[in-house]
Formats: C-alpha cells, structure tokens, sequence
C-alpha cells in the first residue's frame, strides 16, 4: 500500500486493482490531477481501505480477487452514500454496466480506453453526472433496468461471494474462514447453486463466474501516464 496523501484542496482518490504495474501506473496519471490517498489490491481490501481513508472516489478494477468490485463497492456504498466510484473493466457487458448504474452516479471504463475517455469519465463523476464508454452501443441502454435484474437475478450477494472465491480455485477452509461461516455452510451454497444451474463440474462453475462478471482472465492494459496539451 502507498502513503498516504492528506492535501483537503484536491478530490481523494482510493484505486483499487489487483495487477500491481497497472495500479502504479494509474496511480502516477491520477496524481497530476488529484490526490490518490491509497490502492487497495482486493475488494475486501478495498472495503476496509474505504472506511480507513474515506476517499472522495474509488476507481475500481470489476474482476478483483476475494471481492468483485461491484459488490465490494454495494458494501462502500451502504457505509459512505456519497462515494463515487468509476469502474475498469476489460468486460464490455451492458449487464455489468447496468447493475453498476444502480449505485448511482458512476462512470464505466473499459480498462483498453485511451487516458483522456478516463479523465473525462472522472469529471463526470465529480460533477455528479454519470458516464458509459462510448464502446458499449446505445441500444444496450434501451432496458436497462431490466439488464442489472438479469445480472443479478437468483444470486443473492452471499451466493456470488463463493461462486466467486471457488472460481478463483480457493480451498473449502479457506473460504469458510473468509466468509465466517463453516465449511459445512459453504459446501451447501456450493451444492445449491451447482443444482440450481445445472453445473456439472469446477470448470463449469468457473464458466458461470466469467459470465457473471465475478472474475477475469483477461491481461491488464498498463495505462499511459504521459498527458498531452
């Protein structure tokens, strides 16, 4: 974790992104601008790093460990009601997009978008106004209440957390010991869901976290820190 910046004259800003050069290298683009009070390199992470530094904006990687950051940044939201949030994803998903629109005002970046879609996004954010990357069409948007139901939908928030930490090849104990629960509890979400969507192995569950947006094979972009005039 970085040092932290305590400048009140700038907006604070939280990253948080598990792939270290990425984080560093956003870290140097943001901090021309604004002040970057600490990276979180987890959703849990994220969480406690929220309530810890109470930053104006968290830009936050989707497809993190431990803690999607979807659901990392429902539980920040539920703490601090005024945080922002923009999200980088590699997932150009309408139903992710959709389901991120429910926090509110946020911005939705696709993490191989240039600099300045980014910088715009955040603008936007800070002004209270929400921002969709251009890349995903208009007629995604057309029902979009509906698109954060569907994504959402069967999935309760306990539910996706060990789909989530099982597609990441977590072991049982593990698990158990992250959520507070016993091993026996978690073996019952895992077999419930398994039955309910009709999934035959780990590779399938895995298949069904992709799909959902709760993890990411996808290589991480290292943004450019060089700004034009």
């Amino acid at each position: 974790m970085g040092k932290t910046i305590t400048d009140t004259s700038r907006p604070r800003f939280l990253i948080a992104d598990d792939h270290t050069i990425f984080a560093e290298a956003l870290r140097a683009l943001l901090e021309k601008t604004y002040s970057v009070v600490g990276v979180a390199a987890d959703g849990r992470a994220m969480v406690a790093e929220a309530a810890r530094l109470k930053p104006d904006v968290i830009v936050v990687d989707v497809g993190m460990p431990s803690l999607n950051g979807l659901d990392a940044a429902r539980r920040v939201k539920q703490q601090a009601p005024n945080t922002k949030f923009v999200f980088l994803t590699m997932q150009d998903d309408a139903n992710l997009a959709a389901a991120a629109l429910e926090l509110g005002a946020i911005a939705f970046v696709l993490k191989h978008s240039g600099k300045q879609e980014l910088l715009q996004a955040i603008d936007h954010v800070l002004h209270g106004r929400s921002y969709l990357t251009p890349r995903l069409r208009a007629e995604d948007w057309v029902a979009t209440e509906a698109r954060a139901r569907q994504f959402s939908k069967e999935l309760t928030p306990r539910q996706r957390e060990v789909v989530q930490l099982f597609a990441e090849g977590r072991p049982m104990k593990e698990i158990a010991w992250s959520l507070g629960l016993s091993e026996k509890t978690v073996e019952f979400h895992k077999r419930h869901i398994m039955e309910a969507f009709n999934l035959k192995s780990n590779a399938e569950l895995v298949l069904f976290a992709l799909k959902r947006g709760l993890i990411s094979v996808n290589p991480e972009p290292a943004p450019d820190t060089n700004q034009t005039s």
